[in-house]
């Protein structure tokens, strides 16, 4: 006769759910350091930190497979109802936006390495770029502390940031068109800088995703896509 299975208990659940929590925060805290690293890169046209941003990317991708592998684990052997199956369908939604901020990231190193070829000593980057990652590295942190303390209040805060981000990304689209306009910056060096930006603002909109699912998750109450003003 085959031995059974040992028996779970609440205790364990409870473990499994603070697990599935704390793989997420450090999948979280992968990402902003890529974010970092990827923007510090960029600003000193560094071919080496760069590469550096794109070797970590497998950790990120690792980091989905084993919390999705949890996630699927938890819902086939404790069949959660409510709050807690809220909770798992939210932590599939929020992994997913975690792994894209990670390839965003990767671009931006890759940026850094096109930059390296192309800029001489004396060029600097928009000075904006590095408010932008600074902003959206916070974004994500309290997007996530929020996830795991339940605070929808914060989730808010991290949602109306979200405009900050954009006007940053305007004000960097903006000034460097009109440097490449005026000569003052070539067109290869500012397409990329442009570029920078527009990757930093979606990564803002993914950090904005969080958020969001984090209200979902506390009163189930979805604030995607709010009706437009007239």
């Amino acid at each position: 006769m085959s031995e059974s299975a040992p028996r779970q208990t609440p205790r364990d659940y409870e473990s499994e759910l603070r697990g599935l929590k704390t793989s997420l925060l450090a999948m979280g805290g992968r990402v902003e350091q890529m974010i970092g690293q990827g923007t510090r890169a960029l600003l000193h046209r560094d071919a080496v930190g760069g590469a550096e941003v794109r070797k970590a990317d497998k950790a990120v991708n690792d980091a989905e497979k084993d919390i999705d592998g949890m996630v699927l684990r938890i819902l086939a052997q404790r069949q959660p109802m409510g709050s807690d199956l809220r909770l798992l369908t939210r932590a599939l939604k929020m992994v997913t936006d975690i792994e894209r901020i990670g390839d965003l990231a990767v671009n931006l190193g890759k940026l850094a390495i096109d930059l390296s070829e192309l800029t001489t000593p004396e060029m600097t980057v928009h000075p904006a770029i590095e408010r932008m990652a600074e902003t959206v590295r916070s974004m994500i942190a309290d997007a996530l502390d929020a996830f795991v303390e339940g605070d929808t209040e914060l989730a808010r805060k991290v949602i109306a940031r979200d405009d900050e981000v954009d006007e940053l990304h305007d004000q960097v689209f903006e000034e460097v068109l009109l440097g490449m306009m005026g000569k003052s910056m070539g067109v290869a060096v500012g397409i990329r800088v442009q570029e920078a930006g527009r990757l930093l603002e979606r990564m803002g909109d993914h950090a904005t995703n969080l958020a969001e699912q984090v209200v979902f998750l506390v009163h189930a109450e979805d604030i995607r896509h709010p009706p437009r003003e007239d």
